[in-house]
């Protein structure tokens, strides 16, 4: 449901502060560390509702869609941990971040879906968040996670995944946040993206907003899978084929990769090169006559589709015979809404008549303003186009699909210009005189004599034809190429690889910009503990006339505010200062922006561990009070989100992958690792050679499976 501004603003009974949604986050003024820059937002950029979600205060900033009149609102729920049902952040602990302390705030930040624009949040708003246009979570300490994004693809009417992202991005980078996570399970017709685009970048799609590598499961290092992406990204071309030569496969594979070889500009030597240009592939002409896609005689069967594979010289002869008047023949036209319905789109319907409304009307504008003649390129239009609609890929899908049909009461028809040789959009009224055009269509199919033939949408190739489909010559490449390389164990593990890395970060740099303050990054290492356990530490600024006395109150302050596990810190020393009067001058004797080392003590045993205080109820860290240890053969050391089974004797965990446990079957009810296997009942004489076969291992009426193979270093070379 849109939400026309005013009426957002009347429901509220207030007036209040509205905000671009392209811009905003470059003019929030926050200053400091996020736990203070979230305190400055909330203050000045949005409202307090009259409500709470479990008694959690929620905050509204009203954003402001410029060109469509709308009003979404942007959510700001700050939640305490201490007084949370769940404390412990599951985020935190499959992202590798289970020894951080647990913040004593959170901080989620979410756009619901359109129809919830104009409601109240519901209370269990926080547990349906892949629903949310936009759902991210950072805690006190900037550290966060990015939950969820849902562009036109996700049920938004109005906005695509691009503008919500750049939207998340200022934002977090206006708080001065300095971790965000991002698990990216995203899919996009069967293919999961983080590999799709893996290869044909050289990073994930979040990877233009700067993600990279975080944690990967079943013990993939940052090292491993840099590894594994420049293994496919450098896979030869040439390679590819002859490695298929043998296969039933050989035909197509060698037909795609000549056919868009042919069709770039640019040479196409590795499969980085050749999927990179099938995604960003532009149907249009040069200044030399090159066209890359079919001829006017070409209708359109489903997006990104047409009547036979194109190629560079196919378009002249096609063109050629087009012009014989002796063999006019009849053609078929249809409205565009019943073309649509036939169409295998990951774009709803509406949006794509509305990007077709969108071009016809740039159409018609350059008809009035050439009175009545000439065409538009295929470029100019889409620039034209894109002044309205932002997504290049919906514009690119919606123009290869105009030709032969109505939009309105308009004729839409691509043609080459015999005189420029270049392809040509053209449009034209349905109720022109009998020898242009037809008179009012219905929803049927209208006979029109024209130069072109016609092919029914319902039409579908029962086996592959390179061209016909950009997308299906990419699902076919994905699948057999990446999915399915024959005979290739390094091919294999690559992708397995790519595939087990979910989790990417984006860091801020810290910076130290004020020129009247003093900034430091303050690590805090707590009395009597190992100094590698202790991840705490906070940026803190200080006058550049404070003492060494007030650096430490300032410290204690920030940690204070922070952690739950130091609301009673005092801090004693600071590494450097240790022989310096608390009233002695700070400047100079410390350059600013370096990290220093704080210690003190909380006045409460085992401060670094992760069990309880003995006044009980402490929250130390994410991966909560329970000792339980993590030690997979893949190499696993840490919790990373996958299915795991403990052992019931040793009480270790491992992958259920790891082990042979594949994902649709149970858990068994009694699980034994093969080291305690080992240890409880040695292997008797009649099974040995089985358990030599490296398949069972035995123990006692036990069979368990195992895989002592080192999975992502002995094939791909480390």
């Amino acid at each position: 449901m849109s939400v026309p501004i005013l009426e957002a603003c009347k429901k509220r009974k207030r007036r209040p502060k509205l905000f671009g949604f392209h811009t905003f986050g470059d003019s929030i003024q926050a200053r400091g560390p996020f736990r203070e820059s979230i305190r400055l937002f909330l203050q000045e950029c949005a409202e307090i509702e009259d409500y709470n979600l479990e008694g959690m205060p929620v905050w509204c900033t009203l954003l402001v869609l410029e060109n469509r009149s709308l009003v979404l609102p942007l959510y700001t729920i700050e939640e305490d941990v201490k007084t949370a049902p769940l404390p412990y952040c599951d985020h935190c602990r499959s992202t590798g971040w289970s020894k951080h302390f647990v913040a004593k705030r959170k901080y989620h930040f979410l756009i619901p879906i359109d129809d919830s624009w104009n409601k109240p949040l519901d209370d269990g708003v926080l547990d349906t968040h892949e629903s949310h246009l936009l759902y991210g979570l950072i805690h006190s300490n900037g550290f966060g996670h990015l939950l969820s994004i849902n562009g036109l693809e996700g049920g938004s009417k109005y906005l695509f995944g691009r503008e919500i992202m750049d939207l998340w991005d200022r934002l977090c980078t206006s708080l001065q946040a300095r971790k965000i996570t991002v698990a990216d399970t995203s899919k996009k017709r069967s293919m999961d993206l983080r590999l799709l685009h893996g290869v044909a970048y050289g990073h994930p799609w979040f990877g233009r907003w700067g993600y990279r590598f975080c944690h990967g499961s079943f013990g993939v290092k940052d090292y491993n899978y840099d590894r594994a992406i420049e293994i496919l990204c450098t896979l030869e071309l040439e390679t590819i084929i002859n490695d298929f030569s043998d296969t039933e496969r050989f035909q197509d594979i060698r037909q795609i990769i000549r056919l868009y070889r042919d069709l770039s500009e640019t040479q196409l030597i590795t499969l980085k090169d050749l999927l990179k240009f099938m995604l960003t592939v532009k149907s249009r002409a040069s200044a030399h006559g090159k066209v890359i896609i079919a001829s006017s005689s070409t209708p359109v069967v489903s997006s990104f589709s047409i009547s036979k594979p194109f190629t560079r010289t196919s378009l002249q002869s096609n063109n050629n015979k087009s012009h014989g008047r002796d063999n006019i023949k009849p053609v078929k036209y249809k409205k565009f809404s019943t073309v649509v319905a036939n169409m295998d789109s990951r774009w709803p319907p509406r949006r794509l008549e509305f990007a077709a409304d969108v071009i016809v009307k740039a159409l018609k504008e350059k008809k009035e303003s050439n009175f009545g003649s000439g065409g538009m390129t295929r470029q100019d239009v889409r620039d034209a186009a894109r002044l309205h609609i932002g997504d290049t890929g919906l514009l690119d899908y919606v123009l290869k699909s105009l030709n032969n049909v109505i939009v309105g009461n308009q004729i839409v028809r691509r043609a080459v210009n015999p005189s420029t040789r270049i392809l040509e959009y053209t449009i034209h009224e349905v109720r022109e005189n009998p020898s242009k055009a037809v008179s009012q269509p219905s929803d049927q199919e209208i006979m029109f004599n024209q130069t072109q033939k016609f092919i029914s949408t319902n039409t579908t190739p029962s086996t592959l034809v390179p061209g016909n489909d950009v997308y299906n010559d990419v699902i076919y490449l994905y699948r057999h190429v990446l999915l399915d390389y024959p005979a290739s164990e390094i091919v294999e593990l690559a992708t397995q690889t790519v595939l087990d890395t979910k989790h990417f970060v984006k860091e801020w740099p810290f910076k130290d910009e004020e020129e009247q303050m003093l900034t430091f990054i303050c690590r805090f290492i707590p009395s009597l503990s190992d100094e590698s356990e202790c991840g705490m530490s906070e940026i803190v600024s200080v006058p550049l006339h404070a003492t060494v006395g007030e650096l430490k109150n300032a410290v204690e302050t920030a940690l204070r505010d922070t952690y739950c596990v130091t609301e009673q810190i005092v801090v004693t020393d600071i590494d450097g200062l240790e022989e310096i009067d608390d009233g002695e001058i700070l400047f100079g004797r410390l350059e600013s922006g370096v990290e220093i080392r704080v210690r003190g003590n909380n006045g409460i045993s085992n401060i670094g561990g992760y069990s309880k205080s003995p006044e009980g109820g402490l929250l130390r860290r994410q991966g909560g009070c329970d000792m339980w240890m993590v030690k997979c053969e893949c190499g696993a050391r840490d919790d990373d989100g996958e299915r795991m089974v403990a052992c019931d004797i040793c009480e270790v965990w491992q992958h259920t992958r790891c082990i042979g446990i594949d994902d649709a079957e149970n858990v068994p009810p009694l699980f034994v690792c093969s080291s305690c296997c080992d240890s409880l009942v040695p292997p008797r004489v009649a099974h040995r050679d089985e358990a030599a076969s490296g398949k069972m291992e035995y123990c006692e009426d036990l069979l368990l499976p195992t895989h002592s193979f080192d999975q992502y270093g002995l094939a791909i070379g480390y």
